[in-house]
This record gives structure tokens, C-alpha cells and sequence, in this order.
């Protein structure tokens, strides 16, 4: 398919028009996460995204909500057309492929990425930074095209805002109040178009997941999925203990 144009793509959606010719869009990674659930022989589940995973999450509540317990959007957006958007040195940052030379050159470029977007009062120390890159670069070989890819799928996609409200499950959506490359009116926005979903705006978050971030998640995102589950467990035992019905032809 050769490389992404990001520049078509960026100027064809400056009229709120989904860009047409991205190889793969968001839907697609929702349908190969049912898949995946189908893979495993696992009916429902708990869905959680971030950033474009938390597109991924939306869509997935969407298309296959009959298969989602609850739905947990994090740092993320519906992309309706006229949101504020990142500031141009932070898209910059995304979008500058990481170099393919050395491994330590890469490591670089990623550290350099995450400090960009990170948490300004979550801060990641060096060895944590160092350590993450180190994951990053080595998980998978390198692809320069695959950042672009996954833009265009994004771009290609559209807005999620209209859709988002026939979500039925329970909704969490989380955001950092201070995330450089998702502004929190994303994470409003998602969280006014899905009905009933609770909003949590963390002061302090960017666009990370740093260590110290670990107990605000766990608080948030695991105490929304503990209330969720036993919820549904609650809801599932009344049902079981209705009187069954029954017929008959005598009288009262």
C-alpha cells in the first residue's frame, strides 16, 4: 500500500469528511477485538481502551454491545468535528517517525515522545522512561509506516458523537486534565454523547500511563468494574429468583 499520505488525510477531514482511503479504520480493530473474545471462547467482558484504544472501546460498545459488560474510555475523544485538537508541536512529536538506525536511537525518540505527552504532575522518572522505551522498541520489529497507518484509521473513521448514544452498558470515561495530545474536552464530549457514563477528570494526567498513575487507575478504573460486575451479578440473581410462571386452566 506504500506509505500513509497524512497530509491528504489531514486536509480531508478539515471539512469534517472521514478520509476515504485508509487502508483499515477503527471499526475493523473493534471487529477483530470480538474476534479475539471468539478466539477465546469468551461471550462478554469488561472492554477498556485508551487513546485510540478508547476509540476502539467506543466502537466496540457500539457494534457489539450485546458482548460488553461495561465500557471504560480513557483519554480518548469522539473526534466530532470542531474539538480543540493537540497543539501542533505535540502532533509533531506523534507523527515524527522514531529513526531506523540503532536501537539506542529509537529508545531515544521514544523517551523523547513520552515526555512530550506525558503526565506534567506524574512525572516518569529516567529509569522509568528508559525502561518503557526498552519494551517498546524491542516488542516488535520496525515499521515505519505503522504510526501513519494508525492515523489513517483514525482519520478514516469519522466522529463517534451521534453513535455513542445508543450505548447501553455501563460507561466510564477518564482523562487527564492536563493531556497535551487529547485535551479533556475530548473525554467531556465522549462522556456527554454516551448515556449515563460517569466522567472522571484526573488534574495532573496527560497522555500516559507512569508508574505513579498506577493507584489513580486502579481506584477508577477498577472500582468502576467492580461496582459494574456487581451490578450485573445483583441484576442476574433477581432475575433467578422470580416465581416462574405457569398454566393452567383452573381459576384465581
Amino acid at each position: 500500500l506504500g506509505p500513509p499520505n497524512i497530509a491528504a488525510a489531514l486536509g480531508a477531514i478539515t471539512t469534517g469528511v472521514p478520509y476515504k482511503d485508509a487502508p483499515y479504520r477503527l471499526i475493523d480493530m473493534a471487529d477483530d477485538a470480538a474476534g479475539v473474545l471468539d478466539a477465546l471462547g469468551i461471550e462478554r467482558a469488561h472492554i477498556v481502551g485508551a487513546s485510540m484504544g478508547g476509540m476502539i472501546a467506543q466502537l466496540f460498545a457500539v457494534y457489539h454491545g450485546h458482548r460488553a459488560h461495561s465500557v471504560t474510555s480513557i483519554m480518548s475523544t469522539t473526534s466530532r468535528h470542531g474539538l480543540p485538537a493537540a497543539a501542533p508541536e505535540v502532533m509533531g512529536a506523534l507523527l515524527t517517525p522514531p529513526p531506523a538506525t540503532d536501537r539506542a536511537s529509537r529508545i531515544a525518540h521514544f523517551k523523547k515522545l513520552w515526555t512530550v505527552i506525558g503526565s506534567p504532575g506524574f512525572r516518569a522518572s529516567d529509569a522509568e522512561l528508559q525502561a518503557t522505551a526498552e519494551r517498546e522498541v524491542d516488542r516488535a520489529p520496525y515499521e515505519p509506516n505503522g504510526i501513519g497507518r494508525q492515523m489513517l484509521a483514525i482519520l478514516g473513521t469519522g466522529t463517534r458523537h451521534e453513535i455513542l448514544r445508543t450505548v447501553t452498558c455501563p460507561a466510564l470515561v477518564l482523562h487527564g486534565v492536563d493531556d497535551p495530545l487529547v485535551p479533556v474536552s475530548g473525554g467531556r464530549d465522549t462522556a456527554t454523547a454516551i448515556p449515563g457514563a460517569k466522567l472522571v477528570e484526573v488534574p495532573g494526567m496527560g497522555h500516559g500511563f507512569e508508574d505513579a498513575l498506577v493507584s489513580v487507575y486502579l481506584r477508577e478504573v477498577g472500582g468502576f468494574i467492580e461496582a459494574a460486575e456487581k451490578r450485573r451479578r445483583q441484576i442476574a440473581a433477581e432475575a433467578a429468583a422470580k416465581p416462574k410462571g405457569f398454566s393452567g386452566s383452573g381459576e384465581g
